[in-house]
């Protein structure tokens, strides 16, 4: 299948025996994590260290000296040897590149951005018949045309924006194994989205178009300031498209499973959605999402022999060479940190959330989330009767980190 004309989102999942116990793993992972987190809160499988503790894993995300970002080497095949800030140590380039993306990605661009995820999500749930799916249909459908043209990355001529950017995303943080076929799909779509961005940089220098983060990013270009070069700005744009719509897809749809999973908070959601109470609302939507989260952690490579949790009576030493999995959904679960966290609840303070990582390489779109990620739902929550659809579409089925499908019925 040629990847660049595909318009399957997701790559085929494993079948059968290998599915259910997949499947299994998963849903088995909060009970492992609270035995860990109890009795061997720092854990080494071979040359990988698990964290489970909430102090710990955010002491990991916090020591970017010794515990750095794993990125670079696959983001080095995407880029195409282009440096991009995700995959770089705390120098003074990251924070040139990140100052320079803070100019053109600007705090008052939020409320555009939320009201236009609200309107394509209410025109979306309107037109559909009683039912709509929530994955795809709904939510991958809002967040790549909207995020896709605040970036001013429109769809390339035959191809598909979700199925590129998904499949980037795949090979950049779910392909821990190396996926032959996966690189090649790999091989085909990066050099291909960097040359649609290429076209679209020459296109808005002949005619600059409407006021979005390319069009920013030219101007600052035309006024010499640094960071912007064409590279540059093709780098940061595909990194946004790479790191970005490819996510709420994921976690928004399991959201919407949590809420579906306790009728009383199902109950607060849609009473905050139709008082129009978006902060309210917001506090229902990352409560569930807590509950499962986009990923169970996020790994980190020693970069010189060190120390977690020092002075502790778990105190573990790592080397050089390993791999450290902080797992912040176990985090998210420390009753150590969290009060009471296996009640839902909506009005927890933010410090109780490390849904966006933390310190350093805190999730870039961390406040675009904030701002978009409830309203996908809010159309949908605001609707009578809102249910499971009958049978099987009715339940969130999952293909390996990704959520495939969830359909919910309402009057």
């Amino acid at each position: 299948m040629n990847a660049l004309t595909s318009r399957d989102v997701l790559r085929p999942g494993k079948k059968g025996l290998a599915r259910w116990i997949e499947g299994r793993v998963f849903a088995l992972m909060p009970y492992a994590f609270a035995f860990f987190r109890h009795w061997k809160p720092v854990v080494k499988f071979g040359g990988m260290t698990l964290t489970s503790r909430y102090d710990d894993v955010k002491e990991v995300f916090g020591t970017d000296p010794v515990f750095g970002a794993p990125y670079k080497p696959k983001l080095d095949v995407i880029m195409g040897g282009e440096p991009f800030f995700l995959g770089m140590a705390d120098t003074p380039l990251y924070h040139r590149d990140t100052d320079a993306m803070r100019m053109v990605v600007r705090p008052g661009d939020l409320p555009g951005l939320g009201h236009k995820v609200e309107a394509m999500a209410e025109a979306i749930v309107a037109a559909a018949p009683g039912r709509v799916e929530v994955v795809d249909t709904l939510v991958r459908r809002v967040t790549f045309s909207v995020l896709a043209d605040y970036f001013g990355v429109p769809e390339p001529t035959g191809g598909d924006l979700r199925v590129w950017g998904t499949r980037l995303f795949e090979f950049q943080f779910a392909d821990p194994k190396g996926d032959p076929a996966l690189r090649a799909d790999v091989d085909q779509i990066a050099p291909a989205l960097r040359a649609h961005i290429d076209r679209e940089i020459a296109a808005r220098k002949v005619s600059p178009g409407r006021d979005d983060v390319l069009s920013r990013c030219l101007a600052l270009q035309t006024k010499g300031v640094p960071g912007f070069s064409d590279v540059e700005i093709r780098t940061n744009l595909m990194g946004f498209i790479v790191g970005g719509p490819p996510q709420p897809p994921m976690v928004v749809p399991q959201a919407m499973e949590q809420l579906l999973r306790r009728p009383d908070a199902l109950a607060g959601a849609q009473a905050a959605a139709r008082a129009g109470d978006d902060d309210l609302l917001w506090g229902f939507v990352v409560e569930a999402m807590r509950f499962d989260p986009l990923a169970p952690g996020l790994p980190r490579n020693v970069l010189v022999d060190g120390v977690i949790a020092r002075g502790t009576s778990h105190q573990a030493e790592v080397k050089a060479g390993d791999t450290v999995l902080a797992a912040f959904a176990s985090a998210m679960m420390d009753p150590r940190r969290v009060t009471d966290p296996s009640r839902f609840d909506p009005h927890r303070p933010a410090s109780d959330y490390i849904h966006f990582g933390y310190e350093l390489h805190q999730c870039f779109g961390r406040h675009i989330n904030r701002a978009t990620l409830h309203l996908m739902l809010k159309p949908l929550l605001k609707r009578g009767n809102l249910r499971r659809a009958p049978g099987k579409a009715g339940k969130l089925v999952k293909n390996g980190p990704f959520a495939e499908s969830l359909t919910v019925a309402f009057d």
